[in-house]
């Protein structure tokens, strides 16, 4: 009997906005019609196919975690919840950096 273990990747994105309360709900509200999500006005929790996003709201900082399986999760993941965050912010024009966590 043999157990496979499976290693969990994050990548961690950090941004500064006045609206970081509002930017998790919006994530959250728009994913929950096809996925489940979770949240209140501080944090959310997004389950995809692929891996998880959580998201934390402190004052001005929104941190968005991307954990997944693969590396190809991971990526794509974190395009997924980039590119849908940049698309709710586009009156804050953002460059996202992602980093390992």
């Amino acid at each position: 009997m043999t157990t496979e273990t499976t290693t969990l990747s994050t990548r961690r994105c950090v941004v500064e906005t006045d609206k970081a309360s509002r930017y998790l709900q919006q994530l959250c509200k728009h994913f929950q019609h096809k996925i489940p999500a979770e949240f209140d006005a501080d944090q959310g929790k997004i389950t995809f196919p692929m891996g998880v996003c959580t998201l934390k709201a402190e004052g001005s900082t929104l941190t968005m975690d991307v954990t997944a399986a693969d590396r190809a999760a991971l990526d794509r993941l974190q395009d997924v919840v980039g590119s849908h965050f940049i698309r709710f912010a586009f009156r804050e024009p953002q460059e996202l950096s992602w980093q390992a966590a």
